[in-house]
């Protein structure tokens, strides 16, 4: 039988769904610059305290780590208390700590705000992926891909403002500015957010208290007309696909923020002009996004398998050739290459949350994603720290490449990946839905 979520979200809401999404988006794209606009903002942070970058080289590692490793208990609570509570206490941390780093006097204080604001970013980020995972079970691959191309493309928006004011007396206006608009809009947005009741999405109707009380770990729901088994985060990590899955979100994303984390210095280094970096550091967001709703949009209509096969394939071949033309001194070329690399790096955050809600339902998703987003930790430490010390020892190209070889790892592996086996359990509570 086929399901109007439309309808039935509507009848819930007393509005469209979309809007929902919409206020989502919006707090996503307001939080993005953290992740898309440090390196832009490194080197004046540095110049006002007196030091060199490298001084600084922990701090988007640890954004990464706040960012990413928040997720879960986030998602635990947002599944059990609903999501607008924990949104009012993000829009606290992601706007106060970019208005505290205008106000920073040591080194020190800027780790510790950054990863405050981290952990804002990191609740916004899982409300609102999940807000689409929850309220669009027929169209999970495009509206995740709305929210998260909204966290990719909006600091585009922001990108050039930055670059602009980048000198130390200038970036204490662009981040109180900043910080106040993220705070803002972040509370605005939770005024609106909420989740469906239990069971909105059955095909049919379940009357007795004795079907909600007989619930066991692995919960029986019904989401598109089949029989679909809600697995809570315990069951989850007993699949093997989960971890193929965490091995490959660690392998593109560390591949991906390497890029992001380090495309201008990277640029610099071989010896490509200011405008390359400036352009660069502003295509990355936009391809970012892109991708990820393009993809997105792609992965609901082909096997999510394969999508994730050719994107992460095609964006280790993307970082290869951003070495080849950075040293051929080929601008355009340069920038294509980062297009082509983002573009299909960034969908990752597309395809993993719609292949976890596939695989393990929908009921549990925020924390079901988040442990699998907790993957993004190791991959920050890589694009970060490791991949600076690799720099040092190797040199850029050959890091980079490294990178690259990653990805492509990661495309191959997602041919493997198939739905886990039914649990034994599923009978059970299959018959106690049918009333047998």
């Amino acid at each position: 039988m086929q399901i109007d979520y439309a309808s039935r979200a509507r009848d819930q809401l007393g509005f469209s769904r979309w809007w929902l999404l919409l206020g989502a988006a919006v707090s996503m794209a307001l939080v993005s610059p953290y992740q898309y606009v440090w390196s832009s903002i490194e080197g004046p942070l540095a110049t006002q305290f007196g030091a060199q970058p490298p001084a600084l080289g922990a701090v988007f590692t640890l954004f990464v780590i706040f960012q990413a490793g928040s997720q879960f208990p986030v998602g635990w609570w947002r599944d059990k208390r609903g999501p607008r509570a924990i949104s009012f206490i993000a829009a606290i941390l992601a706007g106060g700590g970019y208005i505290g780093l205008a106000y920073a006097t040591a080194i020190w204080q800027i780790y510790i705000l950054y990863s405050l604001g981290a952990i804002g970013v990191g609740v916004v980020y899982t409300v609102s992926v999940n807000t689409a995972l929850k309220w669009f079970p027929d169209r999970p691959g495009l509206t995740t891909g709305v929210g998260t191309m909204a966290f990719a493309a909006g600091s585009a928006l922001v990108v050039p403002f930055v670059r602009a004011n980048a000198t130390a007396t200038s970036y204490p206006f662009v981040l109180r500015t900043l910080g106040v608009i993220i705070g803002l809009g972040i509370f605005l947005g939770a005024l609106i957010l909420r989740d469906p009741p239990d069971g909105w999405t059955d095909s049919r109707t379940t009357t007795t208290e004795e079907n909600q009380s007989d619930k066991t770990d692995t919960e029986m729901t019904n989401v598109t007309g089949t029989n679909e088994t809600q697995y809570r985060w315990h069951d989850v990590l007993r699949t093997w696909q989960f971890w193929v899955m965490y091995g490959m979100f660690i392998a593109v994303s560390g591949a991906g923020l390497m890029l992001t984390a380090k495309v201008v210095s990277f640029a610099d280094a071989l010896g490509l002009t200011a405008v390359t970096a400036t352009a660069s550091a502003t295509l990355l967001p936009v391809a970012g996004g892109a991708g990820r709703l393009i993809l997105g949009d792609l992965s609901d209509r082909v096997p999510r398998e394969h999508a994730m096969a050719v994107s992460f394939t095609l964006c280790g071949i993307g970082l290869a050739a951003v070495v080849y033309f950075a040293q051929n001194g080929s601008t355009l070329g340069f920038l294509a290459a980062v297009v082509m690399t983002t573009f299909f790096w960034s969908p990752q955050y597309t395809l993993f949350p719609s292949v976890i809600g596939t695989y393990y339902g929908s009921a549990n998703s925020s924390a079901n994603y988040a442990l699998l987003y907790s993957g993004k930790m190791w991959g920050g430490v890589f694009g970060g720290a490791a991949a600076g010390w690799l720099i040092n020892q190797v040199g850029w190209s050959i890091a980079f490449l490294v990178g690259s070889g990653l990805a492509v790892i990661a495309g191959i592996a997602a041919l493997a990946l198939r739905p886990p086996e039914t649990p034994a359990t599923e009978h059970i509570d299959a018959d106690i839905d049918t009333g047998d």
